[in-house]
């Protein structure tokens, strides 16, 4: 074998090797970041202002560590506080930064053209919701009706993940052990309390039909009909309508559940989640 033929069957052998794996990007700790964020969380969860030492010891920090990074968040508009109580929550900038990221998000910009249609079919307010595993559900598009009478709600409004119609889809639909569900259950608030029989009846009614309807036992008066979108995640989302009773029953519950649950499908087809 001469000096040519030797160097391609050098060549031959090394292309024949498999390539090594690709290490994975080392992710490095920024503790003062990872403080920062969680303070940003505990914030974003609680119901009313917090002190500096109540935050330090819900997330187990040094006080003065603590200050600091509230200090830095204030001065980035990322948290507000109330000078006089020396209590901090979250601030503007926080909601513009959230704003942004809807604007973007997949997800209510291809739900929105339905909300609409929805809202103004109905007569009632029409939502997203996006899920947060069982703890909670974000409102994160929505459209109202012109409308006297319609239950208000906001961008960013939360609520817990079980509860309402909502809750039945999560539970029906997604992929949580019962036990876990039953255990936040126990915990849920409403105006008239379904007893756990009943409601994982209707978690079976809703994986049927797929979707669910509260009629007046989260808030009394009020009627909200929802739909699980299926995300490319696993996860379930779920577009709903909700408005007063009295005038929901007229247009038809099982009426809207049946369009809802046909848009719903058609989004988690057109995101890539299973329908």
């Amino acid at each position: 074998m001469n000096a040519i033929e030797k160097q391609k069957a050098s060549a031959k052998d090394r292309s024949a090797q498999p390539e090594p794996a690709k290490k994975a990007a080392r992710i490095r700790q920024v503790p003062a970041l990872s403080r920062g964020i969680a303070i940003l969380r505990l914030l974003g969860r609680s119901d009313e202002p917090l002190g500096v030492h109540a935050i330090a010891r819900a997330l187990d920090l040094v006080p003065s560590t603590c200050l600091h990074i509230l200090r830095v968040l204030v001065a980035e508009h990322l948290v507000a506080v109330d000078q006089a109580t020396k209590k901090y929550g979250v601030a503007a900038g926080l909601v513009a930064l959230a704003r942004s990221a809807l604007r973007q998000h997949t997800f209510p910009a291809a739900v929105q053209p339905d909300l609409d249609e929805l809202a103004e079919t109905y007569g009632a307010t029409a939502i997203a919701v996006e899920a947060s595993g069982l703890e909670h559900m974000v409102v994160v598009a929505l459209a109202r009706a012109d409308s006297p009478l319609r239950v208000h709600v906001d961008i960013g409004s939360r609520f817990p993940a079980l509860i309402s119609a909502t809750g039945r889809c999560v539970a029906a639909f997604g992929s949580h052990p019962w036990a876990e569900i039953q255990a936040r259950f126990s915990k849920l608030r409403w105006d008239v309390p379904p007893t756990l029989a009943a409601w994982r009846a209707e978690v079976h009614a809703a994986r049927l039909a797929g979707y669910a309807i509260d009629d007046g036992q989260y808030i009394r008066g009020v009627s909200i009909v929802a739909a699980p979108v299926r995300m490319p995640n696993g996860s379930i989302n779920a577009l709903v309508v909700v408005g007063v009773s009295e005038q929901m029953r007229r247009v038809g519950l099982t009426k809207i559940g049946e369009d809802l649950h046909g848009r719903a499908a058609r989004v988690s087809q057109a995101l890539g989640g299973k329908t």
